[in-house]
């Protein structure tokens, strides 16, 4: 059987079919057609073979992605998903089988396998299971452990909090469910935007699957069939958001080389045989390819060294207990012999269970219970999952696996070969209601967390039910404005030591003293006050991060790339300075001296360290520009100026004392309505279709940046039908100056 193909005026794929292996096939194709490059730039990225034609830019994710062993873990989560549930399976070999049959039309119309000279290649059953690995696999944070072990090796175990946030780069999102006795109409209202680092393509994929079981719209991963996150099925509709939990262990691995291989000391002091292999990582442009070595222990991949050492001889042990900030975490005793390797041990890994089983029974819910069952079968990433039905049910929980483990494993890197670190089973995951007929998530401390260490601040949560608090009622058009809002909590300390200095100041640092505490807190693009703060913050974090007290941790150990932005001071810095500006005591630094003469610097026009002057009259959006991330840079994008900041509503996050460029914000925003599907809107930053020169290539940035909706069509009465000739000759600019 085949499926049909449609597109509503934004060109966003509506597919229809006789039955729901047709459907897989027919999303998988259309999938090929509109996003041929990045489902290839993802397939090669979790298999580690992206250097081959990216070049040794992509060398480190490709090393990161064989130690960890991504590529196996998918076979191996398909393998288990074809023994347990063979229909899910067939499903998503369906859904591989139209990729590869869409996949050569669409590298044709792409100009990026052109410039690159790579040639589209074949999609196994496993693919979406190793792309949806390589999306998520640090979508946990585990890094964060590093850097808790270098505070707390050179500041003491009293630090850990101070830089205790939503990090560089962690991932989050809003969301809100209203319920029907807070709406006009009866029905409940489910909203958000999730945060992710901006991508184009983009992340999310709008798209519309009919067939006789189920008709669903929602926000698809390209790459991965089915609606995983986002979807409304006409009686039921379901969001998520990042529930912060902390399910990655790290491990220090004692290892020796023998005559016959590897070993490991396990933690009953018995050395057992590690496996290990060599690969090898084609890299563009290079002569010779890059060996990587894969080791794996017991416990997991090593990620970090080997049995040669630590690159930067990392001792044992902190110089501090973390049972100081984590309660109910032991210390242990240095030992004198270096760890000579870090192993990582994750879920999918273990259980061989990415939670693939979930994905068709989403499609086929009717009603909250239904969602509930569904996403009792969730892996990872771990979510808060909210729900809401057409006959008033409501679904406000954790869903995925966190392991039963010691609270030392969740905090920092512990030693493999003492006993005590094994998992012993599975969370229950929390379940939470609402209150006044609203639930606010936006990755705050609150109903996850039992499930994890470190959360953002509650800053964007609590201005969303404040908000949702200023009205009775709330209809699907009202939650645009919720979206956008710009107001920073976060600059209360830094604004506060602004207010307070007393010594004398230059007349144009006054000048801007008196701008900033006159500023309503909005970081609105056209607001020239929001960008005289964004530039003393970005000063103060700058001065802080140069401060002698901070210098041990400005130059990270020699860690593997990928994993270094979890390490840098600057960022960690800039993240942190709310925690920072209010701590009792930071180390004897003077903070209002520091406040004042960034003020003083932002007046002079001339901030520390970066070589250029200041023009007067900037805007936020001057400098606060949307910066997405490609595979392959793109010299004709003229990046538009962004509203919001990291702690507002409207997530568009910048790195204070880096760059104001925003490479992370809303990924697609969303408004579920349960009255009227057809009421309910969504958009994405760019556009539905990753072909440069299609016209639905960037068609969604204005509204996006105004922070406007696309309407949800469903009546396939009123789409227009995909033909060959019509896509072939109206799509892109490229084709039309190509012999193609």
């Amino acid at each position: 059987m085949t499926g049909e193909i449609f597109r509503d005026a934004w060109g966003i794929p509506h597919l229809r079919a006789d039955d729901t292996m047709a459907l897989a096939r027919v999303q998988g194709r259309v999938t090929a057609l509109d996003r041929a490059w990045q489902l290839e730039v993802e397939r090669h990225r979790s298999q580690g073979t992206s250097a081959s034609f990216l070049g040794a830019e992509a060398l480190p994710w490709d090393r990161f992605v064989r130690r960890a062993r991504l590529d196996d873990t998918a076979r191996r989560c398909f393998a288990e998903l074809e023994r347990r549930d063979p229909e899910s399976a067939g499903w998503v070999r369906a859904y591989v089988d139209g990729v590869n049959e869409g996949l050569a039309e669409g590298a044709r119309r792409t100009p990026e396998f052109a410039r690159t000279g790579l040639a589209p290649g074949r999609w196994e059953p496993w693919t979406p299971l190793g792309v949806w690995l390589g999306i998520h696999i640090l979508f946990a944070g585990f890094p964060a452990k590093l850097w808790r072990e270098q505070v707390v090796r050179h500041l003491g175990a009293d630090a850990v909090h101070l830089f205790a946030t939503d990090g560089p780069a962690t991932s989050g999102s809003n969301g809100w469910l209203v319920s029907g006795e807070r709406t006009v109409t009866g029905h409940a209202i489910i909203a958000g935007d999730p945060h992710r680092f901006i991508e184009e393509p983009g992340v999310y994929q709008q798209i519309h699957l009919s067939c006789p079981e189920f008709d669903v719209v929602g926000l698809a991963v390209p790459g991965i069939p089915g609606i995983a996150h986002f979807g409304h099925t006409g009686t039921v509709a379901w969001a998520i958001t990042n529930a912060m939990a902390d399910y990655q262990d790290l491990y220090r691995e004692r290892l020796r080389r023998t005559g016959a291989g590897v070993e490991a000391l396990g933690p009953d002091g018995v050395w057992r045989r590690a496996a290990r292999h060599t690969e090898v990582v084609q890299v563009a442009g290079e002569e010779e390819p890059a060996e990587v070595e894969v080791i794996e222990t017991e416990r997991g991949p090593v990620v970090i060294g080997g049995p040669e050492g630590v690159p930067d001889g990392m001792q044992e042990g902190f110089s501090g207990g973390l049972s100081e900030v984590f309660p109910d975490t032991p210390d242990d005793t240095p030992d004198d012999t270096p760890p000579l390797a870090v192993a990582l041990r994750y879920p999918p890994r273990v259980t061989s269970d990415l939670g693939f089983s979930a994905l068709l029974p989403l499609l086929r819910a009717r009603r909250v219970a239904d969602v509930d069952r569904a996403v009792d079968l969730w892996a990872e990433p771990v979510n808060v999952v909210q729900a809401a039905d057409t006959e008033g049910g409501l679904l406000h929980r954790v869903a995925g696996k966190v392991p039963v483990r010691s609270a030392a494993n969740r905090t920092r890197l512990v030693p493999a070969w003492e006993p005590g670190h094994d998992w012993q089973g599975w969370h229950e995951t929390p379940r939470g209601g609402l209150t006044d007929g609203i639930a606010a998530m936006a990755n705050q401390r609150g109903l996850a967390a039992p499930l994890g260490v470190e959360f953002a601040p509650p800053h964007r949560a609590d201005r969303i039910t404040a908000l949702l608090g200023e009205k009775d009622r709330w209809s699907a058009a009202d939650m645009p404005a919720i979206h956008m809002d710009t107001r920073l909590a976060s600059a209360t300390p830094l604004l506060d030591l602004l207010s307070a200095i007393d010594a004398p100041l230059s007349p144009e640092a006054a000048r801007v003293r008196e701008a900033l505490l006159g500023w309503d807190r909005r970081m609105d693009a056209d607001s020239e006050a929001a960008a005289l703060y964004a530039a003393v913050r970005s000063a103060v974090v700058r001065r802080l991060a140069a401060h002698p007290a901070f210098a041990a941790l400005s130059a990270p150990p020699a860690y593997p790339e990928v994993l270094l932005p979890w390490l840098a001071l600057l960022p960690r810095v800039g993240f942190a300075l709310e925690h920072l500006l209010r701590a009792e005591e930071l180390y004897g630094i003077d903070r209002a001296g520091t406040v004042r003469a960034a003020v003083e610097e932002v007046a002079a026009g001339q901030p520390v360290g970066t070589g250029r002057s200041e023009s007067r009259g900037r805007t936020w959006g001057d400098t606060h520009r949307l910066a997405p991330w490609r595979a392959l840079a793109d010299p004709s994008y003229e990046a538009p100026g962004l509203s919001g900041d990291h702690d507002c509503v409207l997530c568009t996050s910048a790195v204070p004392g880096v760059t104001d460029l925003s490479a992370r914000g809303p990924a697609a925003r969303y408004v579920w309505d349960l009255a009227d599907r057809e009421a309910s809107r969504w958009v994405v930053p760019l556009g539905a279709c990753g072909i440069p020169g299609s016209p639905h290539h960037r068609d969604q940035l204005p509204l996006w940046l105004g922070g406007d909706l696309v309407p949800v069509q469903t009546d396939f009465t009123k789409l227009t039908k995909f033909t060959e000739l019509t896509e072939l000759t109206e799509l892109t600019e490229f084709e039309k100056e190509s012999d193609v």
